[in-house]
């Protein structure tokens, strides 16, 4: 039996495979078997992190309750009641296999500050060296509807990209992705392998899938899915109800040793869907940026502009000369969201990009200007500074706040649509963004007073295509 390379796993358990849905009692066999397999990779020689729902469905057994409570403060008191029992049962179920574990407690607040997500980064890093088995879950009990995941699918999502992960295994009631609930149409068929999660979203239904006690469903994995395999994580959705299968896949798909089929023949192809990820998957910081942050404003700009950023050799960096105007009131450094005002009938993307284009300065290789609001290219020159130093740049006047060429505000009519199209770190604040917009970016220290960089937002991500 051939060993293959170790591979870091992250498995994600709802609360509906981790206690049942009417008595909420813990399900001892489905964990068991979970803590096994666990167990089983980590003697493989696999870094395996845990992503475990049902607090609060361990806090409703405690307390001997029917429900869920409505109200937020109700859920947040009995995930306090319940994630100390249910980290408790998780200790004691590895511990019978001499397997260590660490309770690690998340909200999106914790890691959208840069600092704090490369801390919690590095103490994953820190435990999987140790030999340990985090166990991770959100923090509901300080966690408010703005800056909660949403969902542990989401979660796990995140977690996977903040590790790089190899793969994600979503344990779910089903065995897979389904063109339909298999539930109530027979004529359901499993989907076997998704090359893109925005296009199978029209051959599926997602919206009946999901048990009473847990948040989520079918659609909260296609997110999952969408977030993890754009970090270039292969995500999988199969049945918590075998979790040994995990073994059986990963060996399907030849990246374990797993139990082998005893011979030459074929190996059979287990109950799952694989999500199959990006051949050029975002980099840390990009996908930090989508996915943890929560956008301060908008900045809206250009089709030209939105086609450009689109390409991967922009490197992300948006130019004052694309913007047509911010909403909101944001600081240097905060994340945004990138939206693309358009004609609502049609317009024509290559002449736009051409434009956005065009008015690339000597003085600045790479800068595009705006053509319709600066002065002719001729009208900036490299030129000595006042001290006499080389390097200094003259420039003609900064077009007047009131000049009719700059008046590029955006005006909400039935003829435009704003869409959004991307994420991105801020490098100015709103009100420095709205005083350059559609400047060519020699114009920036004289119309700021300072200029750090050339681009008002870096680090873009685009996920809706031009």
């Amino acid at each position: 039996m051939v060993r293959s390379k170790p591979l870091t796993i992250v498995v994600k358990l709802g609360t509906s495979s981790i206690v049942h849905e009417t008595t909420h009692q813990p399900l001892l066999s489905t964990l068991s078997a979970i803590v096994e397999t666990v167990v089983r990779l980590r003697a493989a020689g696999h870094k395996v992190v845990l992503v475990s729902s049902g607090a609060i469905g361990v806090g409703l057994q405690r307390m001997a309750l029917p429900a869920r409570p409505k109200s937020l403060s109700g859920k947040q008191a009995l995930a306090a009641i319940g994630q100390g029992r249910l980290i408790a049962l998780w200790d004691n179920l590895f511990g019978q296999l001499g397997q260590p574990i660490a309770q690690v407690l998340l909200t999106r607040g914790d890691i959208s500050d840069r600092t704090r997500y490369l801390n919690a980064v590095n103490t994953f890093k820190e435990l999987l060296s140790m030999g340990v088995v985090p166990i991770v879950n959100e923090n509901d009990t300080v966690s408010v509807s703005e800056i909660k995941f949403g969902d542990n699918d989401t979660l796990s999502a995140i977690t996977s990209s903040m590790i790089h992960a190899d793969y994600l295994f979503l344990f779910t009631d089903v065995d897979g992705l389904y063109t339909a609930n298999p539930r109530k149409d027979p004529s359901a068929r499993l989907i076997e392998v998704v090359e893109s999660t925005a296009a199978i979203r029209a051959q599926v239904s997602t919206a009946t899938l999901g048990s009473s006690l847990g948040t989520g469903g079918m659609e909260t994995k296609l997110i999952a899915a969408e977030i993890a395999t754009a970090a270039g994580v292969s995500t999988i959705i199969t049945s918590s109800r075998t979790p040994a299968s995990l073994f059986a896949i990963l060996e399907y798909h030849g990246s374990t040793s797993g139990p082998t089929s005893g011979g030459a023949d074929p190996i059979a192809r287990p109950p799952h869907t694989l999500f199959m990820p990006s051949a050029l998957p975002l980099r840390d910081l990009k996908a930090w940026t989508r996915h943890t942050l929560t956008p301060a404003g908008d900045v809206i700009i250009d089709p030209g502009a939105h086609s450009v950023l689109a390409r991967r050799e922009s490197g992300g960096r948006l130019l004052a000369a694309g913007v047509l105007g911010v909403r909101g009131a944001f600081a240097s450094g905060q994340a945004v969201r990138i939206l693309v005002r358009r004609k609502a009938d049609s317009e024509d993307i290559e002449a736009a990009r051409e434009e956005y284009m065009r008015g690339l300065a000597p003085t600045q290789p790479g800068t595009p200007r705006a053509t319709e609001t600066v002065a002719d290219v001729s009208s900036v020159r490299p030129d000595l500074g006042s001290d006499g130093t080389e390097g200094g740049l003259v420039v003609s006047p900064l077009p007047g706040d009131d000049a009719a060429d700059r008046d590029r505000e955006v005006v909400d009519d039935e003829q435009w649509e704003v869409e959004e199209v991307g994420r991105g770190l801020a490098n100015y604040n709103s009100a420095q963004i709205d005083k350059v917009k559609g400047l060519n970016s020699a114009y920036l220290a004289q119309s700021l007073g300072y200029a750090d960089t050339e681009y008002v937002v870096e680090n873009v991500t685009i996920f809706v295509r031009p």
